[in-house]
């Protein structure tokens, strides 16, 4: 087996026998990596409250055949603002189970990864619900998906008023074409601050009925995307 040096963000994690968890990592050079972690749940081990689903860490294992094996952990990131509050954390494991979803195995993609890291420093730092939506905007952006909110996604015209979004069009419609559920003006003004690089001062904005219409959207389309529910969704608080 050959040993290797990797960073990465703990997603899952579940027992194994009576010492041992594997461990589920979103990982920078390596995509998305199942591994074995041994005798982390035995009380004098060195590193495993390292290894617990949001923990960002940098890793040595060795490759195996099909779970790789955890030697070391180190912590890059204390994250603990996202353990100590139960909305933040909650945010936090949506974000894990919708890379979790996406993400392949062994398959690289320091994008996302990097993507992951700072939705997690975002929401350590900052509780806001427009977080976890504007993730899985960006999410499906990543994965050429992006819905189109600057014209109509059917008839492409810029000029016209934007009341509807329908995830098989692809985005929002005109009064002509519309379909899917009706959208607000404010809404589409929070998608495009979201999509056009504006992140930040969407997060400026206070958290109010459009931030969660926004929420419903987009998680709305990743699940489309997806072609499955997302269990911690259902959790989430909400404006």
């Amino acid at each position: 087996m050959s040993l290797y040096r990797d960073e990465g963000v703990v997603l899952r994690t579940w027992k194994l026998g009576e010492a041992d968890r594997i461990v589920v990592l979103c990982t920078r050079g390596r995509g998305k990596v199942r591994a074995v972690a041994k005798g982390v749940r035995k009380t004098k081990s060195k590193f495993g409250s390292r290894l617990e689903p949001t923990s960002h860490v940098a890793l040595q294992l060795y490759e195996g055949r099909e779970l790789d094996i955890v030697t070391q952990a180190e912590t890059i990131d204390n994250l603990a603002p996202l353990r100590d509050d139960l909305d933040r954390l909650t945010r936090a494991t949506v974000l894990l189970e919708a890379v979790d979803a996406m993400a392949q195995e062994r398959h690289t993609d320091a994008h996302l990864y990097t993507m992951l890291v700072g939705a997690l420093r975002t929401l350590a730092a900052r509780d806001h619900p427009l977080v976890v939506p504007a993730f899985f905007l960006k999410l499906l952006a990543h994965e050429g998906f992006q819905p189109r909110v600057d014209c109509c996604a059917v008839c492409e015209d810029e000029e016209v008023p934007l009341v509807a979004f329908d995830v098989d069009e692809g985005g929002l419609l005109c009064r002509d074409h519309r379909r899917g559920v009706a959208v607000t003006e404010p809404a589409v003004q929070l998608l495009r601050l979201v999509l056009g690089g504006r992140l930040g001062e969407a997060l400026n904005a206070p958290a109010d009925g459009t931030t969660h219409e926004v929420e419903t959207l987009a998680t709305r389309a990743l699940e489309h995307h997806l072609e499955r529910r997302l269990r911690a969704v259902l959790l989430l608080p909400h404006t």
